[in-house]
């Protein structure tokens, strides 16, 4: 399969996401989706948490976090209340995911040993191929790499003398 990378990536991610979604479809979910799994999963092992949190609980960035658990309050599985600071939202599952967590969590199961299954396929664990991007992208961002290959990069002052 050739093409960019990014293109790559959203395609796995599609077809992944689009199973797990499938699943729930099957299980008589069809409004979950599977980004809700990891902010169900932490609200049921912290108990409420601010959006700040849960995105640091489920390793997203806040405006990720924020905008999964609005999904999820049009879809009444969550309700916000004020925290204690007037800016903070404090999230709480609701009656209904807690009635569903028998079936989310063994649509997470079943996803769980399905991933095992596909990694045992491939040359190298997907999760760590994945982790390992994530390690190296944190220690030099993506962009300066492009940077350090484009006219704008860190020698660009360098490079635009050498041209007078």
């Amino acid at each position: 399969m050739e093409g960019a990378i990014g293109t790559r990536l959203r395609h796995v991610l599609e077809l992944l996401d689009g199973d797990v979604a499938k699943g729930y479809v099957d299980a008589g979910l069809p409004e979950y989706r599977p980004r809700f799994s990891p902010i169900v999963r932490a609200l049921v092992a912290e108990g409420p948490l601010s959006i700040r949190a849960l995105a640091g609980a489920v390793g997203v960035t806040h405006s990720a976090a924020s905008q999964t658990v609005a999904q999820l309050n049009r879809s009444g599985f969550v309700t916000l209340e004020p925290g204690k600071d007037a800016r903070q939202r404090i999230v709480h599952l609701t009656v209904k995911a807690r009635a569903l967590l028998p079936i989310i969590e063994a649509e997470w199961q079943a996803t769980t040993t399905a991933l095992a299954e596909l990694d045992a396929e491939l040359s190298v664990p997907l999760a760590q191929v994945l982790d390992e991007v994530v390690a190296a992208v944190e220690r030099r961002s993506f962009r300066l790499r492009i940077s350090e290959h484009t006219a704008q990069g860190p020698d660009a002052s360098h490079r635009e003398n050498l041209r007078h």
